[in-house]
């Protein structure tokens, strides 16, 4: 029998006694072995460098969650009760062409208007406003004859062929007149729709890498820790997911026929929307505000505090125009704040007439980072959104996009009444709130299930998969409330 000894066998002493590098330890070498002088002085806690990282939280504070069981959520939102058209004036006859809906950029449906003979009427233009009866109705063309002149040619101050805007304030018929209208003016409403999109994403973990202790303790901010990596990993993914979902509800996007996603894959059959076909996609906070609400491009830092305050106010007026809701959120980056903060403290005055605002502290006068304050007949309340000012999510987006950042939003606080056309009633709701799928089977508000054979023995799979899922969509109603600024 031979016996073969390993070639990196040490137990042979040297056969002579004597000084050799070999028998001695270098610590100078720059080696990593147990030549180094010092052991490293370690440091066992993970440095926590950007603070929270999460940004959810916003659809929490100012909307509410609700189930579905339908592929898609359809709502009306009432219109306005005034009649009120925008067209263009002749003169000499005194007809108005109608061509739109006041105060709506909707588009206009031929003979849609609710004027009838016998209406009275204000007719603006630039610099003239004049009051008329209605005597003729031909389709869009309705002649408005003015109270103070044969036709509108002889007010002062009116253009032939300009723009004008008409009101219908009231009516004015003869003594003993008979039945004077034959139609009826109908309310009308607005359908909306949105649909849900499935929202998901996975932590693999091995199932050595699951069994493996590290020297680095680490911590996440949703409780996780310890000395495994790995719960540290699925704690993040776990995070990072459920921003993903508030994310989506703010910046989804609905498709278009001309996508060339494919729908199959993306949603089936194409779902009409608007003068869209688009089955993928879904409409988020954004979205809902750029196609149906306001948008302001003021209040910027570089402003004087007095420029910025006439925006403020023209901002005000466009409530004023829409739904004079008379509570609002605002949701702002670190530069508009700031520059709130500044037109706010520009308008109080030396002798302290803000102390009022501060329990009449003359001290905390000084304490410039207004968070509630009244301006007309409305109350704010702002607060910094996180997700405009963090270099990891919208912040880098903004960065880029220098033209047309998203700088804010204007949210209404309190609850919009709609019809409900699945349930077949008026419902009162937060403006904002969340749809997500469930029925008595399953549940996809947030779904977690974890697979293969570390944790839960489900499959032959040396590993730990932990799946994350969820399926939902946001409800903007009352859009015309809301105001981006950008």
């Amino acid at each position: 029998m031979a016996i073969t000894a390993g070639g990196s066998l040490n137990s042979v002493p040297n056969p002579i006694q004597q000084a050799l590098a070999t028998n001695y330890i270098d610590f100078t070498d720059g080696g990593t072995g147990w030549e180094q002088q010092y052991l490293p002085d370690l440091m066992e806690k993970e440095a926590e460098v950007f603070g929270n990282r999460t940004i959810s939280g916003f659809l929490s504070q100012v909307g509410a969650e609700e189930s579905m069981a339908s592929d898609r959520v359809v709502w009306s939102e009432q219109g306005r009760l005034h009649l009120v058209y925008t067209g263009t004036l002749t003169v000499a006859t005194s007809i108005v062409a109608v061509t739109g809906h006041g105060g709506s950029t909707g588009s206009y449906t031929a003979g849609s208007h609710g004027l009838r003979v016998g209406d009275t009427c204000l007719v603006a233009q630039a610099g003239v406003t004049y009051a008329g009866r209605v005597t003729a109705v031909s389709t869009d063309n309705v002649t408005i004859l003015p109270y103070e002149g044969a036709h509108a040619t002889n007010i002062t101050g009116t253009v032939n062929g300009a723009a004008c805007t008409v009101l219908k304030y009231g009516s004015e018929w003869a003594k003993a007149s008979d039945t004077p209208y034959t139609t009826a003016n109908e309310p009308s409403f607005t359908s909306f729709e949105n649909k849900p999109v499935i929202i998901r994403d996975m932590y693999h973990v091995s199932g050595s890498d699951a069994s493996a202790v590290g020297w680095v303790e680490v911590s996440g901010e949703d409780g996780t820790g310890g000395y495994l990596w790995y719960l540290k990993a699925e704690g993040e993914t776990r995070m990072r997911f459920a921003d993903n979902l508030e994310m989506t509800c703010l910046e989804g996007v609905r498709g278009v026929a001309a996508s060339t996603l494919d729908t199959q894959t993306l949603g089936g059959a194409l779902i009409p929307q608007g003068t869209a076909t688009t089955a993928f996609g879904t409409e988020g906070l954004f979205a809902a505000i750029e196609s149906r609400g306001n948008m302001s491009n003021g209040i910027l830092a570089s402003n004087a505090a007095g420029v910025n305050l006439g925006e403020f106010d023209a901002i005000l007026a466009e409530f004023d125009s829409q739904g004079a809701i008379e509570e609002n959120m605002i949701f702002c980056n670190r530069g508009t704040s700031l520059a709130i903060d500044d037109m706010l403290a520009g308008i109080n005055s030396p002798a302290g007439s803000s102390y009022g605002v501060f329990d009449n502290s003359e001290n905390m006068a000084l304490n410039l980072g207004f968070s509630g304050f009244r301006r007309g007949s409305y109350d704010f309340y702002k607060s910094d959104w996180k997700y405009l000012n963090d270099a990891g999510t919208r912040g880098a987006i903004n960065s880029r996009d220098l033209a047309a950042p998203i700088r804010g939003v204007f949210v209404p606080a309190g609850v919009s009444t709609v019809y409900d056309q699945m349930l077949g009633k008026n419902m009162k709701r937060p403006f904002l709130h969340v749809r997500y799928r469930a029925s008595q089977t399953d549940n996809r508000k947030l779904k977690t299930w974890i697979t293969g054979s570390v944790g839960a023995a489900t499959s032959e799979l040396d590993a730990m998969r932990v799946n994350y899922l969820s399926e939902r969509c946001l409800i903007t109603q009352g859009a015309n409330n809301f105001m981006l600024l950008n």
